[in-house]
């Protein structure tokens, strides 16, 4: 479906902030909701964010509502992870990941990419 690779990670003191990106190829980006997951040290992959076709509609987990904003641009294949106010506890791999849906809980159908690791310090 779609190749996906994320950049934008780094090392950032509680309170900073990151923007994280995602390119993906394909000339059908646009018919995909695009959504961001993390894994941290001895957990299990969780939901971030997700947002629908066009951009127009938005879901985040409760642990970073308010603090973290998901935006795409389907003109550049480029989906966005804007992460402000960081804490110690978002550190961990951030995935891109593609087809999301929801039932139940929030899952990727078209897979992630590599990851891009997040480490916030105190």
């Amino acid at each position: 479906q779609l190749q996906l690779v994320e950049s934008g990670g780094g090392l950032v003191q509680a309170g900073g902030s990151l923007r994280l990106s995602c390119a993906a190829s394909g000339r059908t980006f646009s018919s995909y909701v695009m959504g961001w997951f993390r894994q941290a040290p001895g957990k299990e992959r969780e939901f971030v964010a997700a947002i629908g076709r066009s951009g127009g509609n938005t879901y985040y987990a409760d642990s970073v509502k308010g603090r973290f904003t998901i935006s795409r641009d389907n003109a550049k294949n480029t989906v966005y992870l804007q992460m402000n106010s960081l804490k110690p506890e978002d550190t961990a791999v951030y995935y891109c990941a593609t087809d999301l849906a929801y039932g139940s809980r929030w899952y990727a159908r078209g897979g992630w990419g590599q990851g891009t690791q997040v480490t916030v310090s105190s």
